[in-house]
């Protein structure tokens, strides 16, 4: 569904945020801040301080994947920069002092390493960065040691889901120093069948070893999608048809609906965009849904912050006006 690459960089006079005291954190809130305005991806950018969001901005920008849920609930000197593109983000006093961070649609770590080495090489032509000549980039916690890269990719997994094997596949990954988190990273659950897989090792192997490494495990992972989806198909075609039947219906039709169970919804139906049961444009529909029915976007919607069962209400009201004139199911298509 998306790749991303994540880069970990601390400036070298000031201690970790972690350790810092507030006057620190504050100079190096100002000091980058007026650094990254001056970088080519970032001339045309917004940049904002957290402590000028409100709650809801916060989740927002949380549920949109350009900041992350621990840099939301700071409470002091926290700062994003954001390109017009929102293609790049730059995270300040997270949990490094910097977390450059490049998201593209689709699978395509080329692209996103070469615009995420670009924004990292001009930083660091105005900020003296971390670095030891053994170690490599120096960061708050030693799993990100080394290249401070982490590389990922939001899958959709639904068959791997439905035939319990999901399990496996973690396991299998684990072992080759790949980590599967949930829609939100780590601690995270993976609502609607949706898993950011990223390399776990930083340390000893450079970024373009990483990326290959990675790309040929989510080569495999993709190649054990298909077959579990070919045996749901052939083995219990008439389950996983009612199940999809099912998930059409409470969208068209229900008055209150809660983000999880929507989120189970929306996977029926891209998984039945895939299978060719509904036109390529349902797939851009739930991915766009995915996004929208998540709590501060629903309540963006309302334009005010509303209490829960108010937010399911809307969130069934919303998309009942977007999948009320699907079609029906086309079963005679042929899965790819």
């Amino acid at each position: 569904m998306s790749t991303r690459v994540r880069l970990a960089r601390n400036l070298s006079e000031f201690p970790f945020p972690g350790r810092a005291e507030s006057g620190q954190k504050k100079a190096v809130l100002s000091k980058c801040m007026s650094a990254l305005g001056k970088v080519k991806p970032l001339l045309s950018s917004t940049s904002v301080e957290l402590d000028e969001l409100s709650e809801l901005d916060r989740q927002i920008l949380v549920e949109k994947h350009l900041i992350s849920l621990e840099l939301s609930q700071s409470e002091e000197s926290g700062g994003v920069v954001l390109s017009n593109d929102r293609a790049c983000s730059v995270m300040v006093n997270e949990e490094d002092h910097l977390r450059i961070q490049v998201l593209a649609n689709g699978l395509d770590f080329s692209k996103v390493w070469k615009l995420a080495d670009s924004l990292d090489s001009g930083i660091e032509s105005s900020l003296d960065y971390a670095f030891d000549s053994q170690l490599g980039f120096l960061t708050a916690c030693p799993t990100n040691l080394g290249t401070g890269m982490r590389a990922s990719v939001m899958m959709h997994l639904p068959g791997l889901v439905m035939s319990k094997n999901m399990d496996k596949v973690i396991n299998a990954v684990n072992h080759l120093g790949i980590a599967v988190r949930g829609l939100f990273g780590e601690g995270s659950d993976a609502s609607g069948s949706i898993f950011q897989i990223s390399n776990q090792q930083t340390l000893g192997e450079s970024e373009s070893a990483i990326l290959e490494r990675l790309e040929m495990t989510l080569e495999n992972i993709v190649h054990q999608e298909r077959l579990a989806r070919e045996k749901l198909s052939e083995d219990d075609g008439l389950r996983l048809t009612d199940k999809i039947s099912r998930a059409v219906g409470s969208l068209k039709t229900s008055y209150l609906i809660q983000s999880s169970e929507a989120m189970d919804h929306l996977s029926l139906i891209r998984l039945a965009a895939d299978f060719g049961y509904l036109p390529e444009k349902f797939r851009a529909l739930a991915d766009r849904m995915f996004i929208e029915v998540q709590p501060g976007h629903v309540q963006l919607s309302a334009g005010k912050p509303i209490e829960p069962g108010e937010r399911d209400r809307l969130r069934a009201e919303t998309l009942r006006k977007e999948f009320l004139r699907m079609p029906q199911l086309n079963l005679n298509a042929q899965v790819d």
